[in-house]
């Protein structure tokens, strides 16, 4: 199947997955349209992060179809490189090298698997970090980083791979506040340069503010979604109502 950008980047269809006893998602079906911005919420353990996970293909799904740019996620015959070299992801951790620089960081993933030339990759680097409005820490080791700086070079590094689509995994869950607001800007800035954007926060006024549509999950299902607008407005479900009762 050849996938031209009039169809969706990612489409999720009756995906199942089950972590033993526990079933984490129950049929959960999405559409993610290039250039579109979703934001994934709901109560912890509702399948957020999973859902995610599956679309990297870092965890297999039992049933169903996930396709990124009409590729089958878990066709067994599928490159997983190639894969992720499409879908960037960021998580709550930074998993950066602590003996690696901010620039060598970023560095390593287009030198390593991408084979690319070492002095376009630098250039690229550097543009990256400064993307991410760190000009001046291209030489500081993650250690001498605060969590929100390790957080955007995090980001840059994905970047780094040229992907399709980014998927954010709450990457704010372990910041200090003072901190919050420099990553979201960075992901902001990203959605309005028109990055596909997957979010999975706990941020419901930059859920607001940045997502072409609200999804919320519970208990592993989609209950419903919707523009921000309309979803923070009328909530339709009353889980959905509860929930936002809750939190807002």
């Amino acid at each position: 199947m050849v996938w031209t950008p009039d169809q969706p980047l990612v489409s999720l269809r009756a995906v199942f997955k089950s972590f033993g006893a526990a079933r984490v998602l129950k049929g959960v079906s999405m559409e993610v349209m290039k250039g579109q911005v979703i934001c994934i919420i709901g109560p912890s353990g509702s399948g957020k992060s999973t859902l995610l996970r599956c679309v990297n293909a870092l965890v297999p799904i039992e049933s169903g179809s996930i396709l990124v740019e009409g590729q089958e996620v878990n066709d067994p015959k599928l490159d997983k490189l190639a894969l992720r070299r499409k879908v960037g992801m960021v998580f709550q951790q930074y998993n950066l090298f602590p003996h690696k620089t901010a620039l060598e960081n970023v560095m390593m993933a287009p030198i390593h698997v991408l084979k690319r030339d070492q002095r376009e990759v630098e250039r690229q680097a550097l543009a990256l970090i400064a993307k991410v409005r760190l000009q001046g820490k291209e030489g500081a080791h993650p250690g001498e980083l605060s969590g929100g700086q390790q957080q955007r070079i995090a980001i840059a590094r994905s970047l780094a791979m040229n992907p399709d689509i980014m998927l954010f995994d709450e990457v704010t869950a372990a910041l200090d506040p003072e901190t919050v607001k420099d990553v979201l800007v960075t992901i902001r800035e990203l959605a309005a340069d028109g990055m596909t954007c997957m979010i999975v926060t706990h941020e419901m006024g930059f859920a607001r503010e940045v997502a072409n549509e609200v999804y919320f999950t519970d208990g592993g299902l989609l209950v419903e979604h919707a523009p921000p607008k309309e979803f923070f407005a009328s909530p339709k479900d009353p889980r959905t109502r509860q929930f936002l009762d809750q939190i807002l």
